[in-house]
């Protein structure tokens, strides 16, 4: 079938899907599947038992979703969240259980992985509980069977496989002692009455979601994600994502790789939404050593990207940079970068992704440098500047954090400037 704007506007409806962000045609497949499934000739044929049908509405939904997660990803992301969760117990002189909430939880990798965590921190069981929820009946269903296959267990340490699964014929099922912190549902984060009447979480992770939404779209779902966070709570994206929310009036928590914001006291001015490039998954590698300061005072302030280069090969090369990345293929995205420098001018982004690739790696000084040829081919380079002035400020260098960061501010108020 050709681009077909209705099911396009149908899926930006239900689930605030920007198509730009996983192109059109993972849509028109995902149309031309439905439809030869049920022998429907045409694409108005089609569209027509679509808007009679919620089953063929989610079954749509279900075959544009393709769920790429594993247990621990983001590995420091768990690890803060379990010194983070004894701080906040003393806190509140364990007065209460602490609400942890994972949307989109997808298959159940993340709640479960939450739920380990904080087992193996030392929390009673007593002391935590775990919200999961999905858009996706059947990813839902996936997780509260809570039998997982090799895929989902990825990286050099899965010791935690052997301390809370039971291995049977068709995989290896979480340990009852897990599942019980967690409870899962099925929900919509663009809907209006999500969880209306639960009281707020202590610790959300959403992640690599943001990502595929426009701009109006992040902000309705940022508004929702701060309504459901407490206000002394912690919230975990995805390491892309965190350029948007410093525009919001989040700040890094300033530990490496743990990509973790709390909110920012001071006011801030009303955000300007960028579109952001696609995540890059976790390796498992050695976190960078910090200071110990569970708490910075980072705030990143981010300018638009620039255009990718106008010759049709360099920006395709780009798309499959991000592509590759966002699949968590690390070494096929790296060498992609290499090709790009190899047959095209040095571009400002893809020492960015190579620096990005190398952050979340734990190579940090090879992502510092990475971060620094971006700049000085990009001075005003938005998520170089952000994420450079973050690993600066997590090793101690405050000044030179500060730095970049009035210099993402000077360029803001010039851009600003400019376009009155």
């Amino acid at each position: 079938m050709s681009s077909d704007q209705r099911f396009f506007d149908f899926l930006k409806e239900r689930i605030g899907l920007d198509v730009a962000s996983v192109g059109e045609a993972i849509i028109e497949r995902a149309v031309r599947q439905r439809s030869q499934a049920l022998q429907a000739l045409t694409a108005d044929q089609y569209w027509l038992h679509l808007q009679g049908s919620h089953d063929e509405q989610q079954a749509l939904i279900e075959a544009v979703i393709v769920p790429e997660t594993w247990f621990f990803r983001y590995p420091e992301s768990f690890a803060t969240l379990g010194r983070l969760a004894l701080s906040r117990l003393a806190e509140i002189k364990q007065m209460r259980a602490l609400r942890i909430l994972s949307l989109p939880c997808s298959t159940g990798e993340e709640p479960y992985s939450i739920a380990m965590a904080l087992l193996d921190a030392g929390l009673a069981p007593h002391q935590f509980k775990v919200q999961g929820m999905d858009v996706s009946p059947l990813s839902v269903e996936r997780a509260r069977r809570g039998v997982y296959g090799k895929n989902s267990f990825r990286g050099q340490d899965i010791d935690f496989r052997e301390r809370h699964f039971a291995e049977q014929s068709d995989g290896y099922r979480v340990s009852d002692r897990v599942r019980e912190q967690v409870r899962l549902q099925v929900g919509n984060l663009l809907d209006p009455a999500l969880l209306a009447n639960e009281p707020t979480y202590d610790f959300v992770f959403c992640r690599n979601l943001l990502i595929y939404f426009d701009q109006p779209t992040q902000k309705q779902v940022f508004e929702v994600l701060k309504t459901l966070t407490h206000v002394d709570g912690v919230l975990f994206i995805g390491p892309a994502e965190g350029s948007l929310l410093g525009r919001l009036g989040m700040r890094s928590i300033g530990v490496p790789q743990s990509f973790a914001f709390s909110r920012h006291a001071e006011p801030v001015p009303e955000p300007v939404f960028v579109p952001m490039p696609a995540p890059v998954p976790q390796r498992s590698a050695a976190p960078i050593p910090v200071k110990p300061r569970p708490f910075s005072s980072f705030s990143a302030q981010v300018t638009p990207i620039k255009a990718a280069p106008a010759h049709s090969d360099a920006a395709d090369l780009l798309s499959q940079i991000a592509i590759l990345a966002n699949e968590g293929k690390s070494l096929e995205a790296r060498a992609a970068c290499e090709r790009y420098l190899q047959s095209h001018p040095p571009a400002a982004q893809v020492f960015y992704w190579l620096g990005l690739l190398s952050d979340v790696a734990g190579s940090a000084l090879e992502a510092q440098g990475y971060y620094r040829k971006a700049l000085y081919l990009e001075p005003q380079h938005p998520q170089a500047l952000m994420h450079l002035a973050a690993l600066l400020e997590s090793q101690g260098d405050v000044a030179g954090a500060r730095r970049l960061q009035a210099r993402a501010a000077r360029s803001e108020r010039a851009d600003s400037e400019r376009k009155r």
